[in-house]
């Protein structure tokens, strides 16, 4: 599915990967996600992606060209879930709205695991 945007001067498709991958980006430069994860459905484990995958932890849908977000993240330890997915929620609608020029309905987050971060031995 693809968001459309119509312009004086044409009509611009956006790809719903396009905007997984910006989310995704969004997402990882919020502060206490460590990152983004992917699921092993068989197994119902949680991993983190690698950057050049971030698309994979998130979906995104399109209803009457309003976009809703699922993330699945990963959070540092230490730091308040409700903060960090309140922040993530915030950022990516801001951020995706600007970026796309298409209105997002809602953005859900799903805390997948918790990674100890930046600690040293």
């Amino acid at each position: 599915m693809k968001g459309t945007l119509d312009t004086h001067l044409g009509n611009v498709a956006i790809d719903n990967n396009v905007i997984a991958e910006y989310a995704g980006g969004v997402a990882l430069d919020c502060y206490g996600v460590a990152g983004m994860a992917g699921i092993n459905v068989a197994e119902g484990v949680a991993s983190i992606l690698k950057k050049d995958s971030l698309g994979k932890g998130i979906s995104v849908s399109l209803d009457n060209n309003k976009l809703s977000i699922n993330l699945h993240i990963i959070v540092a330890f230490g730091v308040s879930i409700q903060a960090v997915a309140s922040n993530v929620m915030s950022e990516v609608k801001y951020k995706v709205e600007q970026f796309a020029g298409l209105d997002v309905e809602k953005v859900n987050v799903f805390v997948e695991g918790v990674a100890l971060v930046g600690k040293e031995d």
